[in-house]
C-alpha cells in the first residue's frame, strides 16, 4: 500500500464529556473539506472501496471506553481500520449544565489523524 493522503482533525464535546462524541467530530473535521479526485486520476482507485483508511484517535479520558464503531461510521468509504490513543485536551468549560448532560465542566478534546492508502 502506498500513502496517499495524511488529514488531521479536531473535535469537541463542550457538554457530557463523551469523548466518542469528540472522536466522531475530530474524524469528520479531517475528511469533510476534503475531495479526492487524485484517487481515480492518479491512483487509478475505480472502487472507493479499494482504499484503505487507518484512523488514530486521540482523547484525553477513558480510551478504552470511545465507540470505534461509531466513530468508523463517520467515514463513508474503504477499509477502515482505528486505533484510539491517549492525548487530546480536557479543559475547564467553567459551568456545569445538567441538563445538557455535563458530569462536571470539563470540555474534552479529541485529534485524529485518518490516512488513506492506496493499492501499489
Amino acid at each position: 500500500m502506498r500513502r496517499f493522503i495524511v488529514e488531521l482533525g479536531m473535535g469537541v464535546d463542550l457538554h457530557g464529556q463523551d469523548a466518542t462524541k469528540a472522536a466522531q467530530r475530530a474524524v469528520r473535521s479531517a475528511v469533510e473539506r476534503n475531495s479526492l479526485p487524485g484517487l481515480r486520476e492518479v491512483a487509478g482507485i475505480t472502487d472507493p472501496g479499494q482504499m484503505v483508511v487507518d484512523v488514530t484517535i486521540a482523547v484525553p479520558v477513558a480510551p478504552e471506553q470511545v465507540d470505534m464503531a461509531a466513530v468508523l461510521e463517520t467515514l463513508p468509504y474503504g477499509q477502515k481500520t482505528i486505533r484510539v490513543v491517549s492525548g487530546g485536551m480536557l479543559v475547564s468549560g467553567g459551568s456545569v449544565i445538567k441538563e445538557l448532560g455535563d458530569t462536571s465542566d470539563a470540555i474534552v478534546v479529541a485529534n485524529a489523524c485518518v490516512t488513506v492508502s492506496v493499492p501499489d
